[in-house]
């Protein structure tokens, strides 16, 4: 069955869909099966894998609505050698239109379980904030991967975030955990910086994942020729660092099963 990540933090410009794209990239090039869903309505992540969002048929949007199925609307990024659940500016109608909705927090959840045994990594790109669509990506997954700069404000959205991955966890899904933090844009000459990654390391402990992902132009500049940054340019520092996050997470869960998430004993109020 496959193992269901989030990639998610309440701070916007963090990394969240560079990390998604280039790990899925990066699994897939090691002989993962893939899936990576784009629950942004901005969708960033469809673009970078080279899915022209414009033009979609059918998209994560109709997915949650009821109106398709996840194994209709998913495509294969050609660039990325990866499965899409795509998205685009339709998904953010579905902030509104999911409210009357019976087991509105867990159709994602619900959607994805047809498609568990045909991967062995999905990933979910969140949006910035804790929305409905933050909430059924955070009620599909098994964990959570926090994409993370080592700055002040970081540290202090952070601690939001950890709340709020609790409440999920006590209130909708169970299994939910923090699978690791992800130091990015990381800039080792920053006293700063280094001050807060040890700061990381000595709260977290495992949880901070080994690998280190520099701040580089050439990961910025792929999405704008629609592939991963691990395709565009092999050869980059911030390419080798991701494929050294896919190799790290590949030997952390080798032959490790994960539950299907259980269905919430109750349905409280979101936000």
């Amino acid at each position: 069955m496959a193992k269901i990540f989030a990639i998610a933090n309440q701070k916007g410009g963090v990394g969240k869909t560079t990390t998604t794209v280039n790990l899925a990239a990066a699994l897939a090039a090691t002989g993962q099966r893939v899936l990576l869903i784009d629950l942004d309505p901005q969708g960033n992540a469809t673009m970078g894998s080279g899915i022209e969002k414009r033009s979609l048929k059918t998209s994560v949007y109709q997915v949650l609505l009821g109106l398709g199925t996840a194994a209709t609307a998913r495509q294969r990024s050609e660039t990325g050698k990866y499965d899409i659940l795509p998205s685009n500016r339709e998904l953010a109608g579905a902030e509104i239109e999911m409210v009357d909705l019976d087991e509105r927090e867990i159709r994602l959840r619900l959607a994805l379980k047809p498609l568990e045994a045909d991967y062995d990594f999905i990933l979910i790109d969140c949006p910035p904030a804790l929305s409905m669509l933050t909430l059924n990506g955070l009620c599909a997954a098994h964990g959570v991967i926090i994409p993370m700069q080592c700055e002040y404000y970081a540290l202090e959205g952070l601690s939001d975030l950890v709340n709020t991955i609790k409440q999920v966890h006590r209130n909708l899904n169970n299994d939910l955990e923090i699978i690791g933090l992800l130091r990015v844009m990381f800039d080792p000459r920053s006293t700063l910086a280094n001050q807060v990654s040890s700061q990381l390391e000595s709260h977290f402990g495992d949880k901070v994942f080994k690998t280190l992902v520099p701040r580089n132009v050439r990961l910025a500049e792929a999405p704008s020729y629609g592939m991963p940054g691990v395709v565009f340019d092999k050869s980059s520092k911030g390419a080798q660092a991701y494929v050294a996050f896919a190799v790290e997470m590949v030997e952390r869960f080798r032959g490790q099963a994960f539950p299907a998430p259980a269905s919430p004993e109750s349905t409280p109020a979101t936000a």
